[in-house]
């Protein structure tokens, strides 16, 4: 990932929000407001308002249990997620988004395959306390979690009394509950959620949602409202703050022209901005033909040139053959993205 980053702040140690809630009793309140909506699901922006506590699954496609589908120590996020010791990553199973060029659609959209991936919210924790203790991770990267924020938030409280203290990554599609994401306040730490279209027509036909736009740009403000600006550590590695990800896409169907001038305008010049390359034709892309071949050097260049234009000198750009190295298969042993 080749780096633009320049004028990203630093910080002192500042202890993670959820353990002050945690011993207000806070955390607790919000955790049971959160699993009461449960009953009549309203957690991500379909409303699906089924009882997932008495096991009925909606568009998402999970019930209560969560559905782990992995856990390691990730090295390949942007250099202040994975630092030195990685970043500790749980990939969740289940989707509330049903996109056709899903690189984890192996998790994400098989329903069958994750009901063998169900866990207890003590299995979660004890996952959380494995990634802290043994692995040495630098934080908790909550991968696709908007489904299951009261089960992460069950397993907080339990990991807590055992040491639990890594900041905690929400590491989201951007398709969130602006109501959801407000009961987060003070307790997430970093907010990687991705800037995914700026138009409606292509969140309907590319991922299932037809009110992408307005839900990701909401939840965007929110979390920039919460956490503000990426800050680091003297070591350069994240403490608090929001990193925007967008993938560029062939024939420009990411809208990044309208969306990055949106993120500048409307959220924060200063903001930590992570450009992916990554896109290859996973899936069912093929089923949509300019989906059907990885992006070019003139639409990367396109994107880059943007960058220039709108001044934005914060965060990362992948080089241009990082589809190579971002192809995961979780049907692997341990890590999903080592191959071998």
């Amino acid at each position: 990932m080749g780096e633009i980053w320049y004028n990203i702040r630093y910080m002192e140690y500042i202890e993670p929000g959820y353990l002050k809630l945690y011993r207000s009793g806070e955390l607790s309140r919000r955790v049971g407001k959160l699993k009461s909506r449960l009953h009549a699901c309203d957690i991500c922006p379909h409303n699906c308002k089924i009882d997932r506590l008495a096991g009925e699954r909606g568009f998402c496609g999970a019930a209560y249990l969560p559905a782990v589908a992995s856990y390691c120590a990730h090295r390949g996020e942007e250099p202040p997620i994975s630092g030195t010791r990685g970043s500790g990553t749980i990939f969740f199973g289940n989707c509330n988004m049903r996109c056709l060029y899903c690189q984890n659609y192996q998790i994400s959209q098989d329903r069958q395959a994750q009901l063998q991936n169900e866990v207890t919210v003590s299995d979660l924790a004890r996952d959380m306390l494995y990634l802290q203790d043994e692995l040495k991770c630098h934080n908790i990267n909550l991968v696709t979690p908007s489904h299951y924020v009261p089960q992460i938030l069950e397993a907080v409280i339990e990991a807590v009394p055992a040491g639990f203290h890594l900041p905690l990554v929400y590491n989201t599609s951007g398709y969130d509950s602006l109501e959801t994401i407000q009961l987060l306040d003070g307790i997430i730490d970093i907010y990687l959620p991705d800037l995914r279209y700026a138009d409606d027509r292509w969140g309907k036909e590319l991922s299932g949602v037809a009110d992408y736009v307005e839900r990701d740009r909401a939840a965007i403000k929110e979390m920039y409202r919460q956490v503000g600006n990426l800050g680091l550590d003297t070591a350069g590695v994240a403490l608090r703050g929001l990193i925007v990800r967008h993938l560029i896409l062939p024939e420009q169907m990411a809208g990044s022209e309208d969306s990055l001038r949106w993120l500048v305008g409307e959220v924060s010049p200063d903001i930590a901005l992570s450009v992916m390359a990554q896109y290859y034709p996973a899936h069912r892309a093929h089923r949509v033909p300019a989906l059907s071949r990885r992006i070019t050097y003139e639409e990367y260049a396109e994107v880059t040139a943007l960058l220039h234009r709108l001044d934005i000198n914060n965060g990362w750009v992948q080089e241009m053959d990082a589809s190579e190295n971002y192809q995961p298969d979780f049907s692997r042993e341990g890590h999903p993205f080592e191959k071998g």
